[in-house]
């Protein structure tokens, strides 16, 4: 896997180059200190993956970002500081891939920073691959995959005979890789008035979720809060903070800060088991894009006490990892696309 680093700081850039070639199979093959230079680079050699610094002089971040999504296919992981936690989220929603916060102290890397950062950058590398390959199919192929009438696909994404239930009381989301900008495609589409509440988990650090939750507020048409220990559940949306667990108990919000599940916290199993617990065979839960198998005992839980399961499809993940473990389970009941799904949740919570 060939790396290209940019990033102003020179010293930033040696710290990361030499963490990366530390990692197997990984080569940095280019560094640029701002996005011109990013770009220059790049008319005369590929690479397979760009961390890319969000503030830079000259040309930032968020415009660099915007001419390389524009003329390349290449994924593009964001570099940044908790203080530039509002433009991160522009990158996301603009198509970075993902993003790593910065170490607070450089000079002493961490293990766990180290390993979740490299098992993040292989994951979405190797799940880019495969989209080079279809990009690659024949006319004839492509031809015959547009000509797949929709009953065929219906058959295809429908998993057994159960349907939603009669009577749903609360909708559950789950999501990382790539969750913010699915989740502002499907927040976006509720309509102004719910039926019921909607519980969000998207793994994202301590403060980026506080910017992240205030941008589908502005952007939603109903009210969405960062949870809060103690919070008496109403018909809105309600996204967990970084750093804590969410639990549903007694009509109210429960945050605790327990060991990490699957290396993470907050984990979507969390939110899912406890719902499954509270609302029973009235709950419905949605698994979007992310790595790893988060989620899928959550959905097991859902199942087991007669709710529904909705997962993202393959085709329009950025890492098709949580829902595929939970499809692999034999836990999800419909597998689609994330615009189909946004249509479904509008018309469950509406």
């Amino acid at each position: 896997m060939d790396v290209m680093v940019v990033d102003d700081s020179a010293f930033l850039r040696k710290v990361i180059s030499d963490l990366l070639v530390k990692m197997p199979e990984v080569n940095v093959s280019l560094q640029a200190r701002n996005g011109k230079q990013a770009l220059e680079l790049l008319t005369n050699q590929s690479v397979d993956l760009i961390l890319l610094d969000v503030e830079m002089p000259i040309l930032n971040g968020i415009e660099t970002l915007k001419q390389i999504k524009a003329k390349y296919d290449i994924p593009v992981v964001m570099l940044s500081a908790l203080s530039n936690k509002e433009v991160t989220i522009d990158a996301l929603e603009l198509g970075a891939d993902d993003f790593v916060e910065k170490p607070t102290n450089i000079m002493v890397i961490g293990q766990e920073w180290a390993r979740d950062f490299y098992e993040k950058l292989v994951t979405i590398y190797s799940q880019h691959r495969p989209k080079k390959r279809r990009n690659s199919f024949s006319t004839d192929n492509q031809t015959s995959i547009q000509k797949a009438t929709p009953e065929i696909l219906k058959k295809e994404i429908k998993i057994g005979n159960k349907n939603l239930p009669s009577k749903v009381q609360a909708l559950v989301i789950g999501a990382s890789t790539g969750g913010p900008k699915a989740l502002i495609k499907v927040i976006t589409s509720l309509p102004p008035h719910m039926r019921m509440p909607v519980f969000i988990v998207q793994h994202m650090p301590k403060g980026f979720t506080t910017s992240f939750a205030k941008r589908l507020n502005d952007e939603a048409k109903v009210p969405v809060v960062e949870a809060q220990q103690g919070m008496r559940i109403s018909n809105q949306v309600y996204l967990c903070p970084g750093d804590f667990h969410m639990t549903i108990e007694n009509n109210r919000i429960n945050l605790n800060q327990d060991p990490k599940l699957h290396g993470t916290r907050p984990a979507v199993d969390y939110l899912f088991e406890s719902a499954a617990k509270v609302y029973k065979n009235e709950l419905v839960g949605v698994l979007l894009t992310g790595m790893g198998r988060d989620g899928g005992k959550g959905m097991q839980q859902i199942a087991n006490a007669g709710g529904y399961n909705i997962a993202q499809n393959k085709e329009t993940c950025v890492v098709y990892g949580m829902p595929k473990y939970a499809v692999d389970l034999g836990v999800v009941h419909e597998v689609l696309d994330i615009d189909s799904i946004a249509q479904k949740v509008k018309q469950i919570v509406g």
